[in-house]
């Protein structure tokens, strides 16, 4: 069965936490430098000993992304699966997929985590994507990131940054866009606006944004010709921030953040075990609509104050989080009718509902040296109060759509949860000359989780049973870093990380408790500018191993979570860009990545070897963009993009359910008109040349573990799109 929802999957650093760090950040921009807040305090992505890839909200708006897969693509080693919408979505960085349904690539917005560290709220196949219109930059951190940013970053860590309130200009944006994509019902648009005002002159602003997107369908049911082109949806977000700033050592910053969306059904296909797609090649076989909802809203309170020798910065979210799920089960569940009533039941419809809700507060509180000294430290806090919900519910009707007494409800499960940690972490770089430095981190971390495992139904026993669990982590991290130049660094990185275990479900022969599962990364890297920037080269050799994996197991017909076997994933991966001329920007990204069970795991049906699943081999782009004058103080812009990803795999390679996803090229192309600094025109299409391939297969299997039918995760087909932008 398609595993199901969630997480507030987003992310973030605030690179102008206070107004010397914003002077800096500013100063660093205006140099054409890229400006990050990887180590939590601003610096020149160039001089931060971690891979690091920065993708803008211009460039996000630029190239028409609306979601994660439509950019992955474009960052070395970063993976998307995406399961028929925007947010039931995969992240994989560096090879580190989820064998389980928590998730191992951490989530930021804006200086905190979102979504759940618990085990049952699926945050590793669902993660909220944000709209580009309101972010000032994503950055992508590979590789453990631990010691800064705490739990379930094992693979790395995804932070949004959104646009912060300018003190000192009134601001207007807004624009709207159309768009097309090929067999669709119907036109797709979307509309956003944004308000910066400040009220009080460098003391006191606030800013607003809103944005509403339609995406129509394109995907059909071979089963009920009421569901055409299912798969539309709506996105809706709002922003309202307030920063204030009563004197050049004090500030203020409070945010609330406001995002749904609606969908109709999902974006998959299917296709019969010989792999020929059903229908007209995009459709699938659902009987009922397979609806996606999920809402989230996000409130932050952040205050600096600057003593001089340190600065002290307090960090308070609340996040919550509502989704809502309903699956077409009947291949699953349905067809096992005559077998649990000795053929007196044909086969039926089964929808399977899943409601996941998450409440999270977090705190926390830091002390950091100014930068550029010779020594510079970071110390800190941080608490984190969890209360998740998971409600699942499956109904028995028959092909007529009534329902069976006898079997329905098939099975009504929950399994509320709660999730507490204290952590303490600190930070240092010691600078032992103007050519050597070292960067060194730990934290020590401490979890305490509550459970509760209820059930009823046809198919499954009366329940009501506790579990609880706590654990203690401790995690570090080393940079050794050499500067040949004031543009090029070598670093050396040694980083770990670890992914929370929990209370496990509660049958006999089944260990109370699954354990947290352990990454260290081992890293060499050049970071390097060379010829006043005319050439740019980030490049990064690395392998990690995974121990204690958490996984899946099944203990006598019941599935519940253990820990077993180990893993490695080693690989390379880099950018390089060329500027030969004025406004040109030639670039490539790749990666190759080695993931693979360096022992056997026959709870999942591994043996040492087997590749890990949705993780191509190799990925790359390449990417020409140019920027020109027209003259008059307008000017235009082209850009051509290629990206490609290898075969994927479902599962791990000796699972005799894996399936193989088909590798993908895709290319995209923008241009754009300014003219003045108030009007632009854009155009983009994605996927130009409208390939086939795919982003994932999946063998689904009846309720005996015997397949049934393919699910394949498309490319997106041919999208074209034209925007108006207008900026006073």
């Amino acid at each position: 069965m398609k595993q199901g929802l969630f997480i507030a999957a987003s992310m973030a650093a605030v690179a102008a936490a206070m107004p010397a760090q914003a002077q800096e950040a500013a100063a660093v921009e205006a140099s054409g430098e890229i400006v990050v807040t990887a180590q939590k305090r601003v610096q020149n992505v160039q001089d931060v000993p971690i891979s690091i890839a920065v993708v803008s909200g211009e460039v996000l708006q630029e190239q028409g992304s609306a979601s994660l897969v439509d950019y992955a693509g474009y960052v070395p080693g970063m993976n998307v699966s995406n399961s028929g919408t925007p947010g039931q979505t995969t992240i994989t960085l560096r090879g580190v997929a989820p064998l389980n349904a928590s998730q191992t690539v951490g989530i930021y917005l804006d200086d905190a985590p979102v979504g759940s560290s618990a085990i049952y709220n699926r945050a590793g196949a669902f993660t909220i994507d944000l709209m580009p219109y309101d972010l000032e930059r994503i950055e992508v951190l590979k590789g453990p990131q631990g010691t800064l940013y705490g739990a379930s970053s094992i693979g790395g860590l995804v932070k949004y940054v959104t646009v912060q309130p300018d003190t000192t200009q009134f601001k207007v944006r807004a624009g709207v866009e159309g768009f097309a994509i090929k067999g669709s019902d119907g036109l797709g648009w979307g509309a956003q606006a944004m308000v910066n005002v400040p009220i009080i002159q460098d003391k006191l602003a606030v800013s607003g944004s809103f944005a509403w997107r339609s995406t129509p369908g394109w995907v059909d049911s071979v089963n009920n010709a009421a569901l055409k082109d299912q798969n539309d949806y709506e996105q809706r977000g709002g922003r309202a921030a307030l920063l204030w700033t009563p004197t050049p050592e004090f500030n203020v910053k409070l945010v609330g953040i406001w995002q749904s969306l609606d969908s109709e059904g999902n974006g998959l296909y299917a296709a019969d075990l010989t792999g020929t797609r059903l229908g007209d090649g995009r459709s699938y076989n659902n009987y009922v609509p397979e609806s996606y909802d999920i809402d989230l809203d996000y409130y932050s309170a952040t205050i600096d104050y600057d003593f001089g020798a340190a600065t002290l910065t307090s960090a308070t979210t609340y996040s919550k989080t509502q989704s809502r799920q309903l699956q077409d089960a009947s291949y699953a569940f349905g067809v096992l009718f005559p077998l649990l009533t000795g053929d007196t039941v044909p086969a039926g419809i089964t929808p399977f509902s899943l409601d996941l809700g998450l409440k999270k507060w977090t705190q926390e509180v830091r002390l950091a040296s100014p930068s550029g000294d010779r020594f510079e430290w970071l110390i800190g806090g941080f608490f984190t109060d969890e209360t998740t919900s998971n409600a699942q519910l499956v109904r028995s009707y028959d092909m007529a759509g009534n329902i069976i007494p006898a079997l329905d409800p098939l099975a009504i499960v929950g399994l509320p949860a709660t999730y507490k940690e204290y952590a303490v972490f600190g930070n240092a770089t010691f600078k032992l000359s103007e050519q050597f430095e070292i960067t060194g981190g730990l934290r020590w971390a401490r979890n305490k989780q509550t459970f509760r495992q209820i059930s009823s139904g046809a198919i499954v026993p009366q329940a009501d049973d506790p579990g609880k669990s706590a654990e203690s982590v401790f995690t570090y991290s080393i940079s050794p870093q050499f500067h040949i130049n004031e543009d090029a660094m070598l670093y050396a990185r040694l980083a770990t990380g670890y992914r929370p275990g929990g209370p496990n479900v509660i049958v006999p022969n089944v260990p109370p408790t699954v354990d947290a599962d352990r990454m260290k990364n081992y890293e060499i890297g050049l970071k390097a500018d060379f010829v006043d920037r005319l050439v740019s080269v980030d490049v990064a050799i690395f392998m990690m191993d995974w121990t204690d994996i958490q996984v899946v197991r099944s203990f006598g017909g019941v599935s519940g979570g253990a820990n077993g076997g180990k893993a490695r994933s080693k690989g390379i991966e880099g950018s390089f860009a060329l500027r030969p001329a004025p406004g040109l920007t030639l670039s490539a990204t790749g990666s190759y990545t080695d993931a693979s069970l360096s022992e056997d795991v026959p709870d999942i049906s591994g043996v040492d070897g087997d590749r890990l699943p949705a993780v191509p081999k190799f990925s790359g782009a390449l990417r020409a963009d140019y920027e020109f004058e027209l003259g008059g103080g307008d000017k235009g812009s082209f850009g051509v993009g290629i990206r490609h990803a290898s075969s994927r795999l479902s599962l791990v390679e000796s699972d005799p359910l894996v399936a193989r996803a088909k590798p993908y090229t895709s290319v995209d192309l923008n241009a754009s008109v300014t003219l003045g600094d108030h009007w632009t025109a854009r155009a983009y299409a994605r996927n130009l040349f409208d390939n086939k391939g795919e982003m994932a297969r999946t063998t689904m299997a009846d309720g005996l573990n015997q397949p049934s039918f393919l699910a394949i995760s498309p490319l997106q087909p041919r999208t074209i799109g034209v925007a108006l932008d207008m900026a006073f």
